[in-house]
């Protein structure tokens, strides 16, 4: 049995959102208070958590901050408010899903379990890490199953995206030139030009970095090629 925590200061939101997860078969834990709710979150175990954004004693935002600090459980954010500023600072601190009041009870349970179903996925993947698999910080690379997640994310890679990437993570923090990239990836005899790799980095990062314009993990070396920092 899945166990979740709810932390909903309406009394009336809160109870539906138990009946509704008790019926689906999980274990609920209802807290109606920020602090109360956020000493139980880093006290004990649970499956997922459902955050409400405006709480009396501590937020919803805070909440989230102080689990992702030590915990990579997912984590539902519900709130009346529907500002784009609102979800931008969700996600940014790496919060899985975003509902807006009101919301049907029965798809909030369904998107919770996708969300635990994939969380666990990635568990079994992680705890199995082999020759076949490149992790630097957040990017977990499996050259097995041609498969990359950033954060526990799996990204959509073109083949030579991923071809890149590959190469670049396989020696990190050493410096590729372009033409070295141009002949592993493309290959001398190819019609494309090295002024193909810059169009490749710059959707790579588009899909790898939270901040494109500031890269943390594809560096450019100008005048000479790229590389990814450890």
């Amino acid at each position: 049995m899945k166990k979740i925590l709810i932390i909903e200061d309406d009394h009336t939101i809160g109870e539906v959102e138990k009946d509704y997860f008790e019926l689906a078969g999980f274990e609920v834990v209802l807290s109606d208070n920020g602090q109360t709710g956020l000493e139980l979150a880093l006290s004990e175990a649970f499956d997922l958590f459902i955050l409400d954004v405006m709480l009396p004693g501590v937020s919803g935002f805070e909440i989230a901050k102080k689990i992702r600090a030590i915990k990579d459980t997912p984590i539902v954010m519900v709130t009346a408010k529907s500002e784009e500023i609102d979800k931008v600072k969700g996600f940014s601190l790496r919060i899985d899903d975003y509902v807006t009041k009101p919301f049907s009870p029965a798809e909030l349970v369904a998107r919770s379990k996708a969300h635990i179903q994939r969380y666990e996925s990635l568990k079994e993947f992680k705890r199995e890490p082999s020759e076949d698999t490149i992790k630097i910080r957040g990017l977990l690379i499996d050259t097995n199953s041609r498969q990359v997640f950033m954060n526990g994310v799996e990204l959509e890679l073109t083949r030579k995206e991923y071809e890149l990437l590959v190469l670049l993570s396989s020696t990190a923090n050493k410096i590729f030139t372009k033409e070295e990239i141009f002949q592993k990836i493309w290959g001398y005899d190819s019609d494309q030009g090295i002024p193909t790799i810059a169009v490749h980095v710059r959707n790579l990062r588009e899909k790898l970095e939270f901040n494109p314009s500031k890269p943390e993990y594809l560096m450019t070396v100008w005048g000479v090629g790229y590389r990814i920092i450890k």
